[in-house]
């Protein structure tokens, strides 16, 4: 399927009951579940299965939950369809999912390095210090201008995720934030406080990269025919480094670039691999919607075979 790329979702697609149907139509798959949970040492299955949410929602039990259930659903896809798939891309957490997918990366240790992750991404700012918000109806050019004007001094702000047209997302400093919010709605935008523990994807995430570093370095990242497109870069690469993911830790994510250098390569259908229908949502308002392009999502398992069949 050379015109094919699988998607993988970042932090916020989770929810409890996510691999649920999965795992009992395809019993094979708690393999899978345990390979992760001797890695991580995450109860990723009960966290999945029971929750409680708040406690799903916790950025270290998040990213090895969404791992995990993600590359459940892509080897559900594979036997079962004999997808053969060169490209991959995946949503900030979701790059260590596409790696994986790509076999670029081993499981286990992907599963190892997003439960560091999430814990040095806790760790990295006191809470109540930094903030993220959405900002809808305002040109990145507008957004770029205003983050450059609303940091100063020891205060930042700066785009976190270009996501698509319709939807950017800013971190920094808690104070930066809102004051540029305020800014951007009185300009004609609409601004959502996000709900996270963190400012992701921004400078603030400094000491979270500087404890990931040596663990990202020591990590070996196989060579075969795959492309990945990274977050930091938004270009194609078949030699995968570790600076990718180091890079991206503080730096944002260009969904919009990474889709629309996919299709410069020629890919007209894309593949939402794992829970919910977040990036199927933003590559609808990226593509062009005159039919040229197919978009599934697979957060129904039993459908998506269907569909993909």
């Amino acid at each position: 399927m050379t015109n094919t790329i699988a998607m993988f979702p970042g932090q916020g697609s989770q929810y409890v009951g996510m691999g649920e149907k999965l795992l009992e139509a395809f019993p094979w798959t708690n393999a899978i579940f345990e390979e992760a949970e001797d890695a991580s040492k995450v109860a990723i299955r009960r966290l999945c299965l029971d929750g409680p949410d708040e406690d799903l929602k916790l950025t270290a039990n998040t990213q090895p939950c969404l791992l995990t259930v993600s590359v459940a659903y892509w080897e559900v896809l594979k036997r079962e369809l004999g997808l053969s798939i060169q490209y991959f891309a995946g949503h900030s957490l979701g790059e260590y999912s596409a790696l994986v997918a790509a076999g670029k990366l081993d499981l286990s240790r992907a599963a190892y390095l997003v439960r560091a992750r999430g814990e040095a991404m806790q760790r990295a700012v006191p809470a109540g210090v930094g903030g993220m918000a959405a900002v809808m109806k305002m040109s990145v050019e507008a957004l770029e201008a205003l983050c450059l004007k609303h940091s100063h001094g020891s205060f930042s702000v700066e785009i976190a995720n270009y996501n698509s047209d319709a939807q950017l997302v800013i971190a920094g400093h808690k104070e930066a934030v809102k004051s540029l919010a305020a800014e951007a709605t009185t300009m004609g935008a609409r601004c959502i406080e996000l709900p996270v523990s963190a400012p992701f994807h921004s400078s603030l995430m400094n000491e979270a990269r500087a404890q990931m570093l040596p663990l990202l370095r020591d990590t070996v990242f196989h060579k075969n025919e795959n492309y990945v497109i990274p977050n930091i870069s938004a270009l194609e690469i078949k030699d995968y480094q570790p600076e990718f993911l180091i890079e991206q830790i503080d730096g944002p994510v260009r969904w919009i670039q990474s889709i629309t250098q996919a299709q410069a390569l020629g890919m007209t259908r894309f593949i939402e691999v794992g829970p919910g229908k977040v990036l199927s949502g933003l590559v609808k308002r990226i593509v062009p919607s005159d039919g040229s392009c197919e978009i599934f999502a697979t957060d129904d398992i039993t459908q998506a075979l269907a569909s993909l069949r």
